[in-house]
């Protein structure tokens, strides 16, 4: 596959007006349909889990119109149909179960609870702050309860207080990957294999003309991998529907089933998981980085075993949630911390760069094919950055814990967005998440109660698990830039758009996503119930504050560990080029998930080292398209049964 990189001069082509009067038209569309066939009905999670779903169906329908015989002569370019996904890669996740209801909800619940628990008042609910929700008793129950309009009186500021500070964090996340993304594209050269997906998928009708027709692409790899993938996961989503029809079993099913007793309970319970689009983006990262995943996460495996026969606590890998030898959650967390802090240091040239070209006043430029220019971006981070400070200081936090809180959020995303970059997953399942990294080193005990309610009412924010929180939206940013440069988009223009998207969806989602959940009632929407996310935060933050906990003294040094082991591979990797272990691996090895991911690591690195070694580098080329539509073909899956749950009602 030949990208249109290099240096050619960007123009404002795919940037146009129809472009973006469409894609706000699909993002208001997706929004309708993500609330009632996620949020509301619990069917398909069209927008979450997985984000690049509803983009990608939405290019490969629009790209497939293109080819008809009606838009010969003025249908839509390639570059705008990029620009198209773009706008609904970023702004579509919110309208998902877990950013805009989560957040109402967060922000709401404490009140529904404390008529049920009087711990609730006693203890804290005087210390909620005023504006985070209407407290008046019946906004409060008719939002659980539903069958009712929304009381916009009491909702315009405390909405207006959430929205804002969404806004201020997506142009904080926004300003600092726009600040890093040259460093990562064109320094580092980051594998990026979900951008990959739609500059493969959109070919071009004459590939030297950039301004030619979008078209699908016409390669017969591309397509039977798309046909493969799409028959055995579509089969398998008819027979959960119609059980009297086979299914093709790819997983998660129990090869050997977990033991309770000696060494062996170490192991665990060992799946076969057989996703093919997971597969295919083994196949596209670099070998050393799928081959690390699946080693560390069985190293872990006989680390644990060790530790049971030593006279631990027979457990399996999957659910080592404490500190005790080996936790490996904190092991990842510190190889996470270890790697955003690699990834700045690496950074350290072109950031001094950026940071002279921002403070220069100069008529000369060196930015002009950024994003942003490098002073918007180091005064859109600055000014985003000291007004949510100001949310948390408002919301009865010291003012060096919001600091740290928003450091800690802003710098995960920014990590996140870069591990999508370079693995295509992004590993959204982390070692363990902001809250964890606050309190092992102090304990809960450190923190005053109102600061302990901000952190549990903004899980919203940095909740980990798939993909499903806010963070997916810049670390989709960074996916436009590459998508941006390789196709040659202007850069500026398009970031404007996306910008412009993300806002769009944020209003018009959260006055959506407010009517809906009055009109139902948080309680009646499946989807809500699903996660239990209208009494996680209350729960949490009770048991917090009765129940403070010291410092974890094993958790520290577990982080410590994971730090330095993580750095030493990165040094191994700068220094040895046959060095075959990849520190992100060893992360993910941490994390949950890799006890189903395994196989599908370790399928994609097999093969992928089989052809490259009987095939060399033009064979691997000439199979890429097979890899991505594989991944199309699931993702298509997930279009089709979404159209089928709109259609009739959430019936099916």
């Amino acid at each position: 596959m030949v990208l249109e990189g290099g240096k050619a001069k960007h123009d404002a082509g795919g940037v146009t007006l129809r472009a973006a009067v469409i894609g706000l038209a699909l993002l208001f569309f997706f929004g309708l349909v993500s609330f009632y066939v996620d949020i509301a009905w619990n069917k398909v999670e069209f927008l979450s889990r997985t984000p690049a779903a509803g983009p990608l169906v939405a290019l490969f329908l629009l790209t497939g119109a293109m080819g008809l015989p009606v838009f010969r002569r003025s249908g839509l370019t390639r570059r705008e149909l990029l620009v198209i996904y773009a706008m609904l890669l970023v702004g579509g996740p919110l309208v998902s179960r877990m950013v805009l209801p989560w957040m109402l909800a967060s922000a709401i619940h404490f009140h529904y609870l404390a008529r049920n628990f009087v711990d609730f008042e006693r203890v804290f609910l005087s210390q909620v702050p005023p504006w985070f929700a209407p407290t008046d008793p019946m906004a409060v129950e008719r939002f659980f309860e539903g069958k009712a309009s929304v009381p916009w009186a009491l909702w315009w500021n405390p909405l207006g207080a959430w929205l804002g500070f969404t806004a201020a964090l997506f142009l904080c996340a926004f300003c600092a990957i726009a600040l890093l993304q040259r460093q990562w594209i064109h320094h580092d050269r980051l594998a990026f294999p979900i951008a990959l997906v739609p500059l493969e998928m959109v070919g071009d009708e004459r590939s030297g003309d950039l301004s030619s027709r979008g078209r699908l692409s016409r390669s017969r790899a591309f397509w039977l991998g798309a046909v493969l993938s799409f028959g055995l996961t579509f089969a398998n989503g008819l027979s959960s529907r119609v059980p009297t029809i086979p299914s093709v079993p790819l997983g998660p099913l129990p090869l050997i089933g977990a033991t309770k007793v000696g060494p062996l309970a170490g192991v665990g319970e060992v799946t076969f998981f057989f996703w093919p689009w997971m597969i295919a983006i083994a196949y596209l990262i670099p070998k050393d980085l799928s081959f690390s995943t699946w080693f560390f996460w069985w190293a872990l495996v006989a680390v644990n075993v060790a530790a049971v026969a030593a006279g631990a606590e027979p457990s399996g890998p999957a659910d080592l949630w404490f500190s005790n030898f080996p936790a490996p959650r904190y092991q990842g967390g510190g190889a996470l911390f270890a790697i955003g802090l690699w990834s700045l240091w690496s950074a350290r040239r072109h950031l001094g760069r950026a940071l002279r070209a921002a403070l220069t006043a100069g008529r000369r430029r060196t930015d002009t094919d950024e994003p942003l220019s490098y002073r918007m971006a180091l005064l859109g981070l600055l000014i985003s950055f000291t007004g949510l400070v100001y949310f948390c200081w408002a919301a009865g936090c010291r003012l060096f814990v919001g600091a740290a809180l928003i450091t800690g959020i802003v710098g995960y995303y920014v990590v996140w967005a870069r591990l999508r970059a370079e693995t295509g997953l992004g590993f959204t399942m982390f070692p363990f998440d902001l809250e964890f990294a606050m309190q092992v080193p102090f304990g809960s005990a450190f923190y005053r109660v109102p600061e302990t309610i901000t952190l549990q009412t903004l899980r919203w924010v940095y909740g980990q698990g798939f993909g499903l929180t806010l963070e997916v939206c810049s670390g989709n940013a960074l996916e436009t830039f590459k998508i941006a440069d390789a196709a040659q988009i202007d850069r500026r223009r398009l970031s404007g758009a996306v910008m412009s998207a993300f806002l769009f969806v944020l209003v018009a989602g959260g006055i959506l996503v407010l009517m809906g959940i009055y009109h139902y009632g948080w309680l009646a929407l499946a989807g809500a119930r699903s996660n239990h996310l209208a009494t996680a935060a209350g729960g949490r933050t009770l048991w917090r504050i009765l129940t403070p906990t010291p410092p974890d003294a094993n958790g520290v040094i577990a982080i410590l560990f994971g730090a330095a082991f993580a750095s030493f591979l990165a040094v191994m990797r700068l220094r040895f080029w046959w060095w075959p272990l990849h520190p992100v691996g060893y992360m993910a090895g941490m994390c949950w998930g890799l006890n189903w991911y395994w196989l599908p690591f370790f399928t994609g690195w097999a093969c992928k080292t089989l052809v490259i070694r009987y095939g060399g580098l033009r064979l691997y080329r000439s199979t890429i398209p097979l890899a991505i539509g594989l991944i199309i073909g699931d993702l298509l899956n997930k279009g089709v049964w979404t159209a089928v749950a709109a259609i009739t009602g959430g019936r099916v």
